[in-house]
């Protein structure tokens, strides 16, 4: 006589309860999908654009500004401008291009549902007043709470280290948590959601700081931070009918 077999669990899908690793890997093979790929095109595109009207009209206001009255003192100055321009444009182009992307996250967030999870209901989204609150609000967050603990990054080597990791995984779970849970989730609801999942928000923050720290992948690092909390968002379904039912 056969043995009855025990019941068991079904099989999970991968957009049930995905792991960290398995999201993130998710998350960087979706990069390269004509949606996503489109994004991270565009936004490049108009940085580029936005730095290369900067430099054409600094080059111009110098060349035509004779401070000195003096040709070869007028041509150096025209020369250091020019490289404190490029100086410049380099430090600052990874948070142009992330304030540029923060416009269509919601339509990396959107993408990335329609592909792994096409079940799901329509988002209502987040309004673009607001999405563009959000990212503003982290940036300025980011930088001030970044400068008051800058005495510790220069005094405390070695703690330093996980100073920023703690720092910018909250400061970055959180926003890219937001970014994903306001599409579905009212305000009070997402907060309440994020705190009761704080422990993997942060994790995931420090996922994405890893990110936004590694030199070129930094400027695809918000698309690449939304897939993967978009990913992670999605397997808290099953334990939280918040999220199960909107």
């Amino acid at each position: 006589m056969a043995r009855s077999q025990p019941n068991r669990p079904p099989a999970r899908r991968f957009g049930y309860k995905p792991k960290m690793i398995t999201a993130l890997l998710r998350a960087i093979q979706e990069l390269f999908t004509p949606p996503l790929r489109g994004v991270v095109v565009l936004t490049l595109a108009l940085a580029v654009a936005s730095f290369a009207a900067l430099w054409v009209g600094v080059a111009i206001l110098l060349h035509n500004t004779a401070l000195f009255g003096w040709w070869p003192a007028d041509s150096l100055v025209e020369l250091l401008g020019v490289l404190a321009v490029l100086v410049l444009s380099w430090l600052l182009f990874p948070a142009i291009v992330t304030m540029v992307m923060g416009f269509f996250l919601d339509r990396v967030a959107a993408a990335v549902e329609a592909r792994d999870y096409p079940g799901r209901a329509p988002a209502h989204g987040a309004p673009l007043g607001e999405i563009i609150g959000a990212t503003l609000r982290l940036m300025l967050l980011t930088l001030l709470l970044n400068l008051l603990v800058l005495p510790l990054y220069l005094l405390l080597p070695g703690i330093n280290f996980f100073v920023f990791l703690g720092l910018n995984g909250y400061l970055f779970g959180r926003a890219y948590f937001e970014v994903v849970a306001f599409r579905r989730l009212d305000r009070g609801t997402a907060k309440a959601v994020r705190q009761r999942f704080a422990g993997r928000v942060f994790i995931g923050g420090l996922v994405i700081t890893g990110l936004f720290s590694l030199p070129l992948v930094n400027l695809v690092a918000p698309v690449i931070a939304t897939a993967f909390m978009v990913h992670v968002f999605e397997s808290l379904r099953r334990v939280e009918p918040r999220i199960a039912a909107s």
